[in-house]
């Protein structure tokens, strides 16, 4: 089960940090509402039918996917590549995680701009929202392999932090100021 929770504002290595002092975790609810990330637990050995899965390629038009391994052995770049993903940036599209093995960590703002991060394990889908600063790092294990899914071709790009004239970032705030509404599956 996925796990959130408020960083502190030290720049010490978090990937170890809950493991000295318990963290102030958050329900997945107010990560909702605090952020507009959905979490969903997905059958990570059977996937290809797992039936929450299959519901939101339907809703959301996902029809396209990869699978991406993080680790010193398959990822080319391996440092560079999880520099460029702990920089903090959004995209255009929401960003969509299945976690299938391994476990890491996504960081995302909330509306005070403090960082909450996401554990996620083996069976974790995370939707990022379109417009969200957030950022990603492996945990001390290095490894994790997911499938990513798109809408169409993936058009991936990174715009990193300062972004707030772009739409996707307006269009952010407005739902976050608003109240984000639960996309029933």
């Amino acid at each position: 089960m996925v796990r959130a929770w408020y960083m502190n504002n030290s720049d010490a290595d978090q990937r170890l940090e809950h493991h000295k002092q318990p963290p102030e975790y958050i329900s997945l609810e107010d990560l909702f509402k605090k952020t507009g990330v959905e979490y969903f637990k997905v059958d990570y050995k059977n996937y290809q039918n797992d039936n929450t899965l299959m519901e939101l390629k339907k809703e959301r038009n996902y029809t396209y996917e990869d699978e991406i391994v993080c680790s010193k052995e398959c990822l080319p770049n391996y440092e560079e590549k999880l520099k460029n993903f702990f920089t903090e940036h959004l995209h255009t599209d929401e960003e969509i995680r299945l976690v299938l093995d391994g476990s890491g960590y996504f960081d995302v703002r909330d509306k005070d701009d403090q960082w909450i991060r996401i554990e996620v394990k083996a069976g974790d889908l995370i939707i990022i929202p379109s417009g969200i600063y957030h950022r990603f790092t492996l945990d001390i294990n290095n490894y994790i392999k997911a499938k990513r899914y798109f809408v169409g071709e993936p058009v991936w790009l990174p715009y990193n932090r300062p972004a707030d004239n772009m739409e996707c970032r307006k269009n952010y705030l407005n739902r976050l100021n608003n109240g984000f509404q639960v996309k029933v599956v």
